[in-house]
């Protein structure tokens, strides 16, 4: 399950944990103060606010040359760029000193920060291994010259799958990272699985931003996104040479955040 449907909004399912986790911390927090009406809240959303911070700092740091030409993209987080461990870490030691500070508020900051780093990562494990477990589907789609292709005879290498429509504007912006990513990594295949749309409406797409894509598949009825478990465009999936889902990313691709993910991809055993 790649999405969390909440009405007409879909959340990725790490962002819902990630909120989830935060609203169990500010129970706690709450419940464990309630006596010394000291209630932590405050302090929980800054740490948390501190974490993601620190967090994309540290995903900046790492993949720094991918945004020497446009440094705006540093504060562009759509592209889900975070190094969680020292984000954690950052709040951690805030809350600590917070806590050493003030003797009241060290059992609800405590039991908070634990409760709910705990609820997190028990959360995050099992979506990781449950991801970690799902098979590339049994699925035969048309390419653009009408012809059959089976998604596992792409499979003899490492494979992306992108979820896409010409309709939504985070997949028009990061086309162009991955059709540079297809040229640059020949060991890869890159597989564009549009959902919904006919031939035509992909060729204009196509010849209007000249952008040259190989494994252009058609899927009219959305069966890819409904099998893998995401309602939200785009989706980019990544799959190991034994058809393994190894991650996944919901939302628009930078080329650092792309970076990242195919580098995890090519540290996979090959068969």
């Amino acid at each position: 399950m790649l999405t969390v449907n909440i009405g007409p909004l879909a959340m990725a399912s790490s962002h819902f944990i990630l909120l989830v986790s935060l609203v169990v911390a500010t129970l706690t927090g709450w419940w464990l103060g309630r006596h010394r009406e000291r209630n932590p809240e405050k302090h929980l959303f800054n740490l948390l606010l501190l974490g993601l911070v620190v967090a994309r700092l540290a995903f900046v740091v790492m993949y720094f040359e991918h945004f020497t030409e446009s440094f705006w993209r540093i504060i562009d987080i759509r592209d889900g760029g975070f190094i969680i461990w020292p984000g954690i870490v950052a709040a951690l030691g805030a809350g600590l000193g917070l806590a050493w500070r003030d003797i009241t508020l060290r059992m609800p900051l405590g039991g908070a920060l634990a409760v709910g780093l705990i609820f997190w990562g028990v959360s995050s494990y099992m979506l990781h291994a449950m991801q970690q477990g799902t098979q590339l589907p049994e699925m035969t789609l048309l390419d653009m010259e009408g012809e059959q292709v089976s998604l596992h005879e792409l499979n003899d290498r490492p494979l992306v799958v992108n979820l896409w429509a010409t309709w939504c504007p985070p997949c028009r912006r990061e086309m162009p990272v991955l059709a540079d990513a297809q040229r640059q990594h020949a060991d890869i295949v890159f597989a564009f699985v549009n959902q919904g749309e006919g031939q035509g409406e992909i060729i204009r797409f196509m010849d209007d931003t000249e952008l040259t894509l190989n494994n252009v598949l058609l899927d009219t009825g959305g069966q890819f996104g409904q099998q893998v478990g995401s309602q939200a465009l785009p989706t980019t999936l990544f799959y190991n040479a034994q058809g393994q889902q190894v991650a996944s990313h919901l939302g628009e691709l930078s080329a650092a955040s792309l970076s990242r993910q195919i580098a995890k991809l090519k540290e996979e055993p090959t068969p």
